[in-house]
């Protein structure tokens, strides 16, 4: 899966001078949290809705409420934006950007087609991928379970469920320690105490098993 495929696309973008309250105006009509900054079709920055949120002129010690407003209503984009923006490419792979954002804190990255800003990926859109891979919506029996990380051990795995007539319907790997990986799984077709009987040969340790 690749980021454009999953990216919010058209994107909402704002100018740099647009002011910080017509742009928070924009995001609660818009409902989004944040928004590539655009200048003559360049991308100049990117602003998240806590930048708009937090803005203040500064000093404000000793400014009245009206000089306070006024200077609030002169603030521009430009002027609380993040500047060195990190950016994706449509053909990045999605396990990437969440790396990505991940390691660089960030909630959102504009997706780049040559100079050109086509889209966003943001968490909400990771959360979205998350809720799928795990077929959330689907009726199963849910196994979190510890898997000798050993060649053949998921084959194995495979083909005990599938001789007790069960599918899987969702699958991922996650921590790697003392030679095992941490497995959830789901899987339909089964009883509870169906996949209980037929993975207990297999895996090493099972942590959670509920029907979902």
């Amino acid at each position: 899966m690749l980021v454009g495929e999953r990216m919010s696309a058209p994107v909402i973008t704002v100018a740099p001078k647009t002011t910080v309250s017509d742009a928070l105006m924009l995001f609660r009509e818009k409902r989004i949290r944040r928004a590539p900054v655009i200048d003559h079709h360049r991308l100049v920055g990117i602003v998240a809705e806590r930048d708009l949120l937090f803005a203040s002129p500064s000093p404000i010690t000793s400014l009245s409420v009206w000089e306070l407003n006024y200077l609030l209503s002169k603030l521009t984009v430009d002027e609380v934006m993040t500047h060195e923006v990190i950016t994706v490419a449509e053909d990045t792979p999605i396990e990437e950007a969440a790396r990505i954002m991940a390691d660089k804190r960030v909630g959102g990255l504009p997706v780049m087609r040559g100079h050109d800003v086509v889209g966003i990926i943001t968490e909400t859109d990771l959360f979205k991928i998350l809720l799928e891979l795990m077929s959330v919506r689907e009726h199963g029996v849910r196994v979190t379970a510890l898997l000798d990380d050993r060649p053949g051990m998921l084959a194995r795995l495979s083909t005990a469920v599938f001789q007790a007539n069960g599918n899987f319907i969702s699958f991922g790997q996650f921590d790697k320690e003392d030679g095992a990986r941490l497995i959830t799984f789901k899987i339909s077709g089964l009883t509870l105490d169906q996949v209980k009987a037929t993975i207990a040969p297999v895996v090493k340790q099972v942590f959670d098993i509920r029907e979902v």
